[in-house]
């Protein structure tokens, strides 16, 4: 049995768990109050007023739930050996995991008899129909979307808008700080991620890159970066990203090897490069992950 073809007997029981599962978040939304109606990439969807058991599939969706208090009791995670990223703390610790963002299981998401499903259009639209038989379903257009934008959308689907928006508010507030206590303008800085034996580089309009950029620096421009969120290199080019400051993101930061050797011999173009958690860096988009980013640029810079 795949994860999402169940045959025979085990198609029977999901079916059965589909349809159980429908009917009892239709009488939870019920009796928890009136829904609300939101419009979506599919249209308008009506939620409930306030959901309790909400089951995450985007890391957008996940971070920003968490930050405003409602913790899903699933989410789908990018790794399944890693789980649910630790940054996100206690809190999230018990958080089941669904499978991964890329492949969520619907059965897991079934037995956990969710009132809210919160997924992508760009990831998931193909299991929109099983998703919606189990529980109202909302979609962001894409995991590409403006952060801020998904992070506002989510408090919106939650009635949660005011608390989304002091989240924002208050990165802002913690950008500001940083810019004034280590001076960061007229400064760039270029994060780097390696990979699969080349070096990939985050622009200003990644989650990771516009939080350099709020914290008052610069990323070196590229002509990329009026289309893409990153660029790969070859190592051979990695004098490329060369910039005032520079983070390498790893699994291990405190791994000595954690920053490849491409970037160590280019002390000239690349000097005093950092390693950073990719978990948040790379993955943790929203209002705690960006909180942890500028944690790391306070600390690294007060170095």
């Amino acid at each position: 049995m795949t994860k999402f073809k169940a045959r025979g007997a085990g198609l029977a029981l999901v079916v059965v768990a589909l349809a159980v599962t429908a009917c009892s978040s239709t009488a939870a939304t019920t009796e928890s109050g009136s829904a609300r109606s939101i419009e979506t990439v599919r249209g308008t969807v009506d939620v409930p007023e306030t959901p309790l058991r909400v089951v995450t599939l985007e890391p957008v969706e996940l971070d920003t739930t968490v930050a405003l208090g409602v913790v899903p009791v699933g989410t789908a995670v990018l790794s399944e050996v890693s789980g649910v990223p630790s940054y996100l703390g206690a809190e999230a610790a018990g958080i089941a995991t669904v499978g991964t963002v890329p492949e969520p299981t619907i059965e897991d998401i079934a037995a956990l008899q969710p009132d809210l499903i919160l997924g992508t259009e760009t990831r998931h639209a193909q299991y929109y129909d099983q998703l919606s038989a189990i529980a109202p379903t909302v979609f962001i257009a894409s995991q590409s979307d403006p952060w801020r934008d998904s992070v506002r959308f989510v408090g919106r689907i939650l009635g949660r808008e005011a608390k989304a928006e002091e989240l924002l508010a208050a990165y802002d507030e913690r950008c500001a700080e940083i810019a004034e206590k280590h001076v960061t303008a007229g400064k760039t800085a270029q994060l780097i991620r390696p990979r699969n034996g080349e070096l990939t580089l985050y622009g200003p309009s990644s989650f990771a890159g516009s939080t350099l950029e709020c914290a008052g620096f610069t990323t070196p421009p590229r002509p990329e970066w009026a289309d893409e969120i990153s660029v790969d290199l070859s190592t051979e080019l990695a004098a490329q990203a060369a910039a005032d400051l520079i983070v390498v993101t790893a699994d291990d930061p405190s791994d000595p090897a954690a920053i490849p050797a491409s970037i160590t011999a280019n002390a000239a173009a690349l000097p005093n490069p950092h390693a950073v958690d990719l978990s948040y860096w790379i993955t943790g988009v929203g209002p705690k992950g960006g909180q942890a980013v500028l944690d790391d640029i306070d600390r690294v810079l007060s170095e």
